[in-house]
Order: C-alpha cells, then sequence, then structure tokens
C-alpha cells in the first residue's frame, strides 16, 4: 500500500480538489491518503473529502512535524510526501510503484507550473534533472516506510527547507533514489505574488546558506523577508 501525506496549513480548497483527484485514481494499486492538518486549521472540508480521506489533526504546526505525525499513523509499505496545491498525473501510483519495483529505495517527480511563461518552463525543465534544487517538497518525495523511518524521519527542529535537510541525509546514506520524469503541475502562485527574478534569487540564496550550514530559523528569517507568501498565514 502506498500511504500519499499531505501536510496542510489552512488550504481546505486545494485539499478538497486534491483529495477528489487522487480519489479517481484507479484502484489497482492500494492507497490511502492522510491529511496532516496544523492546529489552527479548520476542519471545514466537503463530506466527500472526510469520507475520502483520513484527516490528522496535528498537536505541532510545521511541515516536518506534521508529515512525521501522520507518518506513524500510516499503514502504507511506500510513503509519498504530497503538498496540498500540486495536482499528481493520472499514472501517479503506477509510477510510485513501479519506481519502487525496480529496485529504487524512494524517488521524486519532475514537475510544471500551473502557468505559461518561457521562464517558469525553464524552471521545469531541470526538476527532471538531478541537480542543486533537486529533492525540493514540490517534487513529491515517496520512499520505503522502513527506509524513512531508518534515516530519522524528517527533523522537526528544521522549520524551513526539511525536504533538503532530509534529501542530504539520503545521499549520506546512498539511498537509491529516481526522478520520475511525468510532470507533477506545481501552483505558480508564490511567483505571481512576487516575481521570477526575486523567487529565484531567494531560493538560490537559501539553498546556498543552507549548505553552508546557516541555522533553519535563521534561513525562515531571512525566507519571510525576501518572500511575499499571502496564503498560509
Amino acid at each position: 500500500m502506498i500511504s500519499i501525506i499531505i501536510p496542510s496549513h489552512k488550504e481546505t480548497v486545494n485539499i478538497d480538489l486534491l483529495v477528489g483527484r487522487l480519489s479517481s485514481f484507479s484502484s489497482q494499486v492500494p492507497f490511502e491518503i492522510l491529511v496532516a492538518l496544523s492546529p489552527e486549521s479548520e476542519m471545514d472540508f466537503k463530506r466527500e473529502t472526510l469520507d475520502k480521506a483520513d484527516i490528522i489533526r496535528c498537536t505541532k504546526k510545521g511541515r516536518a512535524c506534521q508529515m512525521n505525525e501522520a507518518a506513524k499513523l500510516a499503514k502504507g509499505e511506500v510513503l509519498a510526501f504530497l503538498h496540498a496545491d500540486v495536482k499528481p498525473p493520472d499514472s501517479f501510483l503506477f509510477d510510485i510503484q513501479k519506481t519502487i519495483k525496480s529496485g529504487f529505495d524512494a524517488g521524486f517527480f519532475s514537475y510544471r507550473f500551473d502557468r505559461e511563461s518561457l521562464p517558469l518552463k525553464i524552471n521545469s525543465y531541470f526538476t527532471a534533472k538531478d541537480g542543486i534544487f533537486t529533492g525540493g517538497g514540490d517534487q513529491c518525495l515517496f520512499i520505503i516506510r522502513q527506509v524513512f523511518e531508518t534515516l530519522g524521519c524528517f527533523k522537526e527542529t528544521q522549520v524551513l527547507m526539511e525536504d533538503f535537510e532530509f534529501f542530504e541525509r539520503m545521499k549520506k546514506n546512498g539511498i537509491r533514489y529516481k526522478i520520475i520524469k511525468n510532470d507533477l503541475i506545481v501552483s505558480a502562485r508564490k511567483y505571481e505574488a512576487n516575481s521570477y527574478l526575486r523567487v529565484n534569487l531567494s531560493n538560490l540564496l537559501l539553498v546556498i546558506l543552507f549548505r553552508l550550514g546557516y541555522p533553519s530559523k535563521k534561513l525562515k528569517t531571512i525566507h519571510d523577508k525576501l518572500i511575499r507568501t499571502p496564503y498560509n498565514t
């Protein structure tokens, strides 16, 4: 079974849409949906969402904490961590199953944005390559549960870039992973609220500082000063 874990903070509409899409997928690959809500989030979901997903009111706020809490309750042998505003392809479950059966311990997906523009297409192109930005949460990490637990799960003190920190541990431990070239569709709302140049330069700065060992709380402070996020407040 594949356990799809969706961390969420005040994203009712996105959760309703995502759970609806996931529920339409073929049942030939067994799966479950766990929505890991922050303590401040409301439970005002559609009835269909409440019927199709396990809604978990987490005790702590933060993607790392919420994903870890849901992972402890998951029943699947494979965990897939999917952002609430990311739309998976039709073959999402089959792609994960095939990759794991091929001998990989983990994997990610390439992605494209929900808005057409040449700069965003350039960004999308690099998500299919193994490089400096590989491992970001929008790529939907999936991993064998036992491997995830052996690595120590997400670091809950990492308040920003918990996905990159976990990926660093994956590489250090020689975890076999594959980037699936079958695009997820990712929201471009961060670029719409800021600018393409501002977001890219900010991302580059944060990755460099992360690799230099900057504490995650300082990274979060820098991020919040550089990037306007008029959502999930």
